[in-house]
């Protein structure tokens, strides 16, 4: 207890929590029209139909069956070695999301039939996954898909300048939308995991970087151009740290863990002391007589 208070005179005795030194609570909703501000009418109407239950719009669609539904043989292909990978066929979902969207450019309700006759689960399983995750596209976009990292590392780094170039490159109207010939599509994403090629970004599902000024003209470009993208940049084209060649740190080859055991070399004795012992042990089993102990 501290000394500065008598000990009569210590309010959290008498109020605990000082609960009564809180302000009145703004009103309740069903309480406002007290205060004088009604909710309009199209409003309450809204709230109304919201808090309803509405029953579903029909049946929800079994699964397709393999006969009815033509897949594409790459398609069908594709989605099957992916099953195998895993224990449950329910696992494969995402890589044949994946299938469908580098086919068809976006997870088109026609190629998530497909994948759903292939896998033997219903449409509405995939349109879940699909749904959940933001890479998945559920709208059609342009063929090729830049994804510009903004995250803390890019973005201290100059990722916001980086995207706004790709958006004037491509002369989309802004992120997240597709350019008017449906050949470009730029969005800003919050973490695609490169950090450590700040800042970045991913074109077509490979990652660049880093990026300068003027990289994001010449991509756009490289990208109308059909030819290749930012070479050097691909962060799938550079080496291992070191190089493939690069000498082993002597700190760790000198050190007495890593040091290569020498074997003891022989000695004469000891061979020809096991040879008498052997003879030893053999004449000794040869000498004992037969029945005896």
């Amino acid at each position: 207890m501290t000394p500065l208070l008598p000990k009569r005179e210590r309010p959290w005795q008498t109020d605990p929590g000082h609960i009564h030194d809180v302000p009145e609570p703004p009103p309740m909703p069903d309480e406002q029209e007290k205060v004088g501000t009604e909710l309009p009418a199209h409003e309450v109407e809204v709230l109304r139909v919201a808090g309803e239950a509405r029953p579903p719009h029909g049946d929800p669609a079994g699964v397709p069956e393999p006969s009815e539904v033509k897949v594409p043989r790459a398609l069908a292909q594709e989605i099957r070695r992916a099953i195998k990978r895993y224990p449950q066929k329910r696992s494969a979902a995402i890589p044949a999301l994946w299938a469908v969207q580098r086919r068809y450019g976006w997870c088109s309700p026609e190629g998530i039939v497909e994948a759903a006759a292939v896998m033997g689960v219903t449409p509405g399983y995939l349109q879940s996954v699909a749904s959940y995750y933001d890479l998945f596209q559920l709208e059609p976009q342009g063929e090729h898909r830049i994804h510009v990292c903004t995250n803390i590392s890019c973005w201290l780094r100059g990722g916001d300048g980086i995207l706004d170039d790709f958006v004037e490159a491509a002369g989309v109207e802004a992120s997240g939308h597709s350019s008017a010939d449906g050949k470009l599509f730029v969005r800003g994403f919050e973490c695609l995991g490169a950090c450590d090629i700040a800042p970045m970004a991913s074109i077509d599902e490979r990652y660049y970087g880093p990026l300068e000024d003027g990289d994001a003209v010449a991509a756009i470009e490289q990208l109308r151009a059909g030819t290749e993208v930012l070479p050097g940049k691909r962060l799938e084209d550079r080496g291992a740290a070191g190089g493939k060649r690069a000498p082993a740190d002597k700190r760790l080859t000198k050190h007495p863990l890593n040091k290569p055991k020498r074997p003891r070399p022989k000695r004469a004795s000891d061979g020809a002391g096991r040879s008498a012992r052997t003879a030893a042990a053999k004449s000794k089993r040869t000498s004992r007589p037969k029945g005896g102990r």
